[in-house]
């Protein structure tokens, strides 16, 4: 493994000096060198844990860690730290973080302690503040995740212009960068005056640097990149067929299983997905990771298998120790049953959605926001054939779900709310099919029934239209359009379409000023 050492010479006359000498007795620098910068050393022993728990194979990765000295190696901390942020962010059990929630000041406290001659030290300090933010966003902390960010990323920044060379830095500045780079142009200000600067297409290039260039973090640069693309940019079939490469080139990596399942249901693949899921890696070896059997669930609620969907929430239900999606699976229990015609059953489980979890996740907000509607002021019979089109619509079964839809149109449902889903759900599914100068006036008329009441179907047509129009070079219209998006100033999804619509503005912005 290599090391890195900087010697600290005052002037460039000492610094001719130091580098004749190293030239001179190289082979005396060397032995010194390895001492000094022992205090980093990613042995291969260290590789294979750190292999192991982005497997998720954290007991491997523990013992392989234990073999180790803690105290003298910065390495063996970084990677502990790595399997305590793996273990809580799959098992969401907010004892645990409890339990742990102090080793992030003690790790840092040891890390200062090492070398600061060596690359390694503000990497490991700043990836060990970036885990714990993404544990505390995670349980609901955004504050002390936001000051862990910034920190990170000033020790980023200045690990860059110390040790330019230093790969690894880049897959975390990378992505930081991109993130930075999504923040909509009227709050450049305050990250500005944080120091924080970027944009997503300098993130983009340093972390595909690492992936081409670093052999230790190659793995994890691809999964960041996919990931951006997936959820921040606009996910493609060139990235698609990236992550069932990446699967397919280690069968054994249960986090890769994960990610291509839950990346493809979410672009409308769930036949694919659902490959993934059955042919995933099992056994005690790999953390327990309920989540699994949810999205299982969601599978077979999208393809109207009610019986197997509610088996598999239940499942779900059964192995799970956190409090996110609680709601939104007690509302698909419902859904479970409601759409098989048989209320009486459905209703207990739509009484839960309020009880039960907390309202922080997206999908949660969405079952709360429908029980509350559901128990004050009761649905329309027209919302069953409603959601079987969504639901078809969202698992990619396109035929199935414009045949829900055929007998209907527009004057069919008496809400404006209704009308507003309908023309989405038509929309959508011209879309998927390419066809989309048929998806089109559907978007427009979603937006205008949006409108008076801010709904999410409006937002998202402004989204999806943006996209449209980007695709076809209008660039003045898409960008119209990205900016309606934004515009709409609460609903249940507005998180996650701002994102993108931010990322797709910032995008429309660095292209027109590359020369």
């Amino acid at each position: 493994m290599r090391t890195y050492f900087v010697p600290r010479c005052g002037s460039s006359t000492v610094v001719m000096i130091c580098r004749a000498v190293f030239l001179l007795i190289g082979f005396i620098f060397w032995s010194v060198t390895r001492l000094q910068a022992a205090d980093f050393d990613f042995t291969p022993t260290l590789q294979r844990a750190y292999t192991d728990i982005l497997k998720l194979k954290v007991q491997d990765g523990r013992r392989a860690l234990a073999s180790e000295a803690v105290g003298t190696n910065g390495i063996v901390l970084y990677v502990d730290n790595l399997a305590d942020m793996v273990t809580l962010l799959v098992s969401d059990d907010r004892k645990l973080y409890s339990q742990w929630s102090d080793r992030e000041d003690q790790r840092l406290d040891q890390l200062r302690e090492l070398d600061e001659h060596s690359p390694w030290q503000r990497f490991a300090q700043a990836e060990v503040r970036l885990h714990w933010a993404f544990v505390k966003l995670k349980f609901g902390q955004e504050v002390s995740a936001c000051w862990d960010i910034i920190r990170a990323y000033k020790l980023l920044e200045e690990n860059r212009k110390k040790f330019p060379g230093f790969l690894p830095t880049y897959k975390s500045l990378g992505l930081l960068h991109v993130m930075i780079g999504a923040v909509p142009e009227n709050y450049t200000w305050a990250t500005r005056m944080l120091g924080l600067r970027g944009n997503i297409r300098q993130g983009l290039q340093e972390i595909r640097t690492v992936t081409q260039k670093d052999a230790v973090f190659q793995t994890e640069a691809r999964l960041i990149d996919l990931l951006i693309r997936a959820y921040v940019l606009k996910f493609t079939a060139a990235d698609a067929a990236s992550i069932e490469k990446m699967v397919q080139e280690n069968p054994d990596n249960l986090l890769l299983h994960f990610f291509a399942t839950s990346v493809l249901m979410k672009d409308a693949r769930s036949e694919d997905a659902l490959r993934f899921l059955n042919t995933r890696p099992t056994g005690s070896d790999y953390l327990a990771f309920p989540l699994l059997e949810y999205l299982k669930a969601d599978i077979g609620l999208e393809k109207a298998n009610y019986q197997q969907a509610a088996g598999s929430y239940r499942a779900f239900l059964s192995q799970y120790k956190g409090v996110n999606f609680l709601k939104d699976t007690y509302y698909k229990l419902f859904l479970c049953y409601w759409l098989n015609e048989d209320d009486a059953k459905a209703l207990p489980y739509l009484r839960q959605v309020t009880q039960v979890g907390s309202a922080v996740v997206e999908s949660d907000k969405a079952a709360q926001k429908f029980a509350d509607l559901y128990f004050k002021k009761g649905v329309s019979p027209k919302q069953k054939i409603l959601m079987k089109a969504r639901l078809a619509t969202d698992g990619g079964f396109y035929d199935t779900a414009l045949a829900t839809l055929r007998p209907y149109t527009e004057s069919s449902f008496l809400l404006a709310p209704e009308k507003a889903e309908f023309n989405y759900r038509k929309a959508r599914i011209y879309q998927r099919q390419g066809e989309m100068d048929e998806a089109m006036p559907y978007f427009e008329k979603a937006i205008s029934l949006s409108e008076a009441d801010q709904l999410s179907y409006g937002a998202t047509s402004a989204l999806q239209l943006g996209y449209i129009y980007q695709q076809k070079r209008n660039l003045t219209r898409a960008r119209l359009y990205f900016q309606k998006a934004l515009s709409y100033k609460k609903h249940e999804y507005k998180n996650s379409i701002d994102n993108k619509a931010r990322a797709a503005l910032n995008e429309l912005s660095t292209n027109s000023s590359t020369p």
